[in-house]
């Protein structure tokens, strides 16, 4: 993966942040794109002083506009990309009946609407190149299942189907186009849910009366666990694999 260029969308926190870093420690030249402008300069300073080329854009994933001069200016700047993660993600929990059309239209707009966006603008440079690995970090909760969790399991769902058939249809051009589904795991979104020191430990064994089972391996994901996986569909170890959907979470979905 050295002397080639990531995009990484949601690189300032969480997963996306571990993501940019782990690609930066094998070589390759990072793009980190995010909204949230002091998380991202810091992000991108702390690689760019450890040594390794990094360009920071910040982009809202909502705005065609916006996706297009990012990816025009990462083009220009870094050089062809290679690869594509898409990372940028929001949540907003609650009843499916008290959820606001706000919370629900920014959910889809970021998670769904946001990935077609960055896919879209980066294809189009790809597709000339007959080459290039895509990976969309989705949700285990995209096929079960979750209590106050429908917008965020609609649209990780929608992202789900829309990389698996983009995969499809870049097959002939050479392009892989793959998910990682994550559970659970150890980031600044999942502990914002938290609202007592008993959290982890419910995640971990279960809640029944929210039909949750627990995670098996007993313990939460590192984002370096999701990194890990996104790195290896992203790779030439993976070349003959597209259109997956890599679940990491434990066996918190039992495996299906």
């Amino acid at each position: 993966m050295s002397e080639r260029v990531a995009l990484v969308t949601g690189a300032a926190g969480g997963i996306g942040r571990e993501i940019a870093g782990a690609l930066t420690a094998r070589g390759t030249a990072v793009a980190l794109l995010d909204r949230d402008i002091p998380a991202l300069w810091e992000r991108a300073d702390e690689l760019s002083n450890a040594g390794h080329r990094t360009l920071a854009l910040a982009a809202d994933v909502t705005s065609s506009a916006a996706v297009d001069a990012a990816v025009a200016k990462v083009e220009t700047d870094l050089g062809p990309i290679a690869f594509l993660v898409n990372c940028a993600g929001v949540l907003h929990v609650g009843p499916a009946d008290e959820l606001s059309d706000e919370d629900w239209d920014s959910t889809l707009a970021v998670n769904a609407g946001g990935v077609f966006r960055i896919c879209r603008a980066v294809t189009q440079q790809m597709i000339p190149r007959r080459s290039g690995s895509i990976v969309t970090v989705a949700s285990n909760a995209a096929s079960t299942a979750r209590i106050g969790m429908s917008a965020y399991a609609a649209s990780k769902a929608a992202a789900t189907a829309f990389t698996k058939c983009l995969g499809l249809e870049l097959a002939r051009y050479g392009i892989r186009c793959n998910i990682v589904a994550p559970g659970s795991t150890d980031t600044p979104m999942l502990t914002a849910l938290w609202t007592d020191a008993s959290a982890e430990r419910v995640s971990i064994e279960g809640a029944p009366d929210a039909f949750r089972v627990g995670i098996p391996l007993g313990k939460l994901a590192r984002p370096r666990d999701i990194a890990d996986a996104v790195l290896f569909l992203l790779s030439d170890q993976a070349h003959h694999i597209t259109m997956h959907n890599l679940t990491v979470d434990g066996g918190a979905t039992l495996g299906m």
